[in-house]
């Protein structure tokens, strides 16, 4: 008993991952002390009142039609590949997903893994299928989102919104952004295979440094997750290939998303009797998904000390920008607690009792959807 107290008092150091999460919520709290301190909370407040139920509601269903857009893109992925889902499920799916990354470090990333695994268990889609749909919907994600940052720095510049800002390197920023998922594309259109292809090159440094010890650990390459990304994608070669069409369609998709994200956006400042011209409007939205990009849990500071820098460069009240942040803050905490409810039930019921499977649609083309089997 006694060496076993020991053992659970004793010290150990800290890993370099706590530390650097340790780091990021540091920043993350200095953030947002110091873009409160340079703000009237009373003036915030007098923003926060002026909202009416009807225009909370309105916001509601706002968010309700932006949030049904964003499985759009993952329902076509699966579609082509012969999957025809319910798109009730995906939405809900989608919100399970959200929520996981948004209370993890960096909001663009974490829930996809729930993503894969909803899919496959509960409708038994096979998972190199499952992770095709995935990987391709992330990267057409973030094609989308660096191209609405390229325009959006091209729009500002255009409109000289915000006078006084390095058009220079925000356009060679947001162009370095926009390559990646571009290059993506292209190697896999190409027939390349990018993921394996880094994994065996990682695992091919890792090897050369444990031999240097004399030891000998098992290759990455030999293992199931190596096949498991390598048949996914195969998967997503044919969809680049084969399937085009299907591809500019998510793409389409990803457009109508951005545009009610847009329009959300300006309504949020118009309830808040902050006044703001479209490209005014643009301009803090683009504030926003760059503080977003940040690896910050629910980007808590950045996105505070975003808003209150666009209000103030587009002559606006600081404390309007903190308000619609706080309006933002509301809506995803809101939204993020529902994905976590909903990821529990599904998990965990999952267990108790399983969905039918989906039967595969027999040529993966532009066809009716099926209907899930009934047993």
């Amino acid at each position: 008993m006694t060496a076993a107290l020991r053992a659970l008092t004793r010290r150990r150091p800290l890993s370099g991952s706590v530390v650097l999460r340790l780091f990021w919520l540091a920043l993350a709290i200095g953030l947002l002390w110091l873009t409160l301190r340079a703000v009237n909370l009373g003036e915030v407040w007098d923003y926060l009142r002026r909202l009416q139920p009807g225009q909370l509601l309105l916001l509601l269903a706002a968010n309700g039609v932006v949030l049904a857009t964003f499985s759009a893109r993952w329902w076509l992925l699966l579609y082509a590949q012969g999957y025809a889902l319910p798109y009730h499920h995906l939405i809900a799916y989608r919100l399970a997903t959200f929520a996981v990354s948004y209370f993890t470090p960096g909001p663009h990333f974490g829930g996809e893994p729930l993503q894969v695994y909803l899919a496959t268990a509960r409708h038994k889609v096979p998972v190199s299928v499952s992770i095709a749909a995935v990987v391709l919907d992330k990267v057409l994600e973030m094609l989308a989102n660096f191209t609405f940052l390229t325009l959006g720095v091209l729009f500002i510049l255009r409109w000289q919104v915000l006078p006084g800002v390095g058009d220079e390197p925000l356009l060679i920023a947001s162009l370095l952004l926009l390559a990646l998922p571009v290059l993506v594309l292209v190697a896999l259109w190409l027939g390349w295979h990018p993921l394996s292809a880094g994994l065996n090159w990682l695992d091919q440094g890792w090897q050369r440094v444990v031999r240097q010890f004399g030891r000998r650990y098992g290759t990455l390459t030999e293992g199931t997750f190596y096949r498991t990304v390598r048949q996914s994608e195969g998967q997503s070669i044919v969809l680049c290939r084969r399937h085009p069409m299907i591809l500019l369609l998510a793409f389409g998709a990803s457009a109508l998303s951005w545009a009610a994200i847009v329009a959300e956006f300006w309504f949020m400042t118009s309830v808040l009797g902050l006044g703001l011209t479209l490209p005014e409007s643009v301009a803090a939205l683009l504030a926003a998904r760059v503080a977003i990009l940040l690896p910050l849990p629910a980007a808590l500071g950045a996105l505070e000390a975003s808003q209150m820098l666009a209000m103030r460069a587009l002559g606006q009240n600081p404390a309007a920008g903190v308000s619609l942040s706080l309006l933002i803050r509301g809506r995803d905490m809101l939204l993020g607690a529902a994905g976590m409810l909903i990821a529990g039930i599904m998990v965990w019921g999952h267990k108790k009792q399983p969905m039918d499977a989906v039967q595969p649609i027999p040529t993966p083309s532009l066809v009716p959807p099926v209907l899930e089997r009934k047993e």
